[in-house]
């Protein structure tokens, strides 16, 4: 009798450890952006249940001819997003290049109150909307903000866009986003690696319109929550889709700089550019190497 009480004791105190590793384990992809919310009463509890039903047999076979199906057709269904582009996106992604390169080179100096901080992001998107406005678009730094709700968070965001005409004046204009760290937008922390070759596969500096953006995110959105679910992880608020949408699906505040103004139409369709601005002797660190649009 004593020793059976014995090892009950040692199999609780046991299971009381596992179970707080799977609690450190579960909230581990945190980002340092988001560490303001509190979603510690929010853990599934549920993650032990029927974990082993499927271990052997058929059930098996049929579970991994699943998962890999899924992952096949999220990665192909990515590749197909990411490949649909159009001529006013190429030419934007071109002269946004060489607006990062201008960036990386010197031509910048951060203008807010923090002038020592070499990787101000306001600063850096503002730098990329000026210069694509003087080089005649009509673009701005757009500053998205939502409120929080039962499933998400509140939050806000930053990035670049551009509000280019079309012919059709029906649809009116077409808005292309410019996000200058999109693949970080999606990185996680002991992910699968099928889900980290499809972040590997996202642009470094996402150029492209609202439709295609939208489409992106709900393919990674939906790549994310299947790959915490097998590592019988918690997915925290600021992985939902409802919140990643926010983002940049949001309608934010466009904020026009009068330092850039944006040269005539006429101008633009004829060709001339505006002189480019001599660089500045101080420098940027954007945290990459290479350029990469989409």
């Amino acid at each position: 009798m004593e020793e059976a009480r014995r090892r009950e004791m040692r199999n609780s105190t046991r299971g009381e450890s596992l179970s707080l590793s799977d609690m450190v384990l579960g909230f581990f992809e945190e980002t340092e952006g988001e560490r303001s919310w509190d979603n510690n009463d929010n853990r599934d509890n549920d993650d032990n249940d029927n974990n082993n039903n499927s271990n052997n047999g058929e059930g098996s076979t049929a579970n991994a001819a699943e998962r890999k199906a899924f992952w096949e057709s999220q990665d192909q269904l990515l590749q197909e997003a990411l490949a649909r582009t159009s001529t006013a996106e190429s030419r934007i992604r071109a002269d946004t290049e060489e607006a990062v390169r201008n960036m990386l080179s010197g031509g910048f100096a951060c203008s807010c109150a923090n002038r020592g901080a070499r990787d101000c992001r306001n600063c850096s998107l503002r730098h990329i909307a000026d210069r694509l406005r003087a080089a005649g678009y009509n673009s701005a730094l757009c500053r998205s903000k939502w409120r929080r709700s039962p499933d998400i968070p509140s939050g806000e965001h930053s990035y670049v866009d551009v509000v280019v005409d079309t012919k059709n004046a029906k649809k009116g204009p077409t808005r292309i986003v410019i996000e200058l760290n999109f693949r970080a937008e999606f990185e996680m922390a002991r992910v699968s690696i099928e889900y980290s070759g499809m972040v590997s596969r996202l642009p470094q500096i996402f150029v492209g319109r609202l439709e295609r953006l939208k489409n992106i995110v709900k393919i990674m959105c939906e790549a994310a929550k299947q790959c915490m679910k097998e590592n019988r992880m918690h997915m925290g608020p600021w992985r939902k889709h409802k919140y990643m949408q926010s983002k940049w699906l949001t309608a934010p505040e466009r904020i026009v700089s009068t330092d850039a103004p944006l040269i005539p139409a006429a101008a633009e369709a004829a060709g001339r550019r505006v002189p480019k601005s001599r660089a500045s002797m101080l420098t940027f660190d954007l945290h990459c190497t290479a350029v990469e649009v989409v």
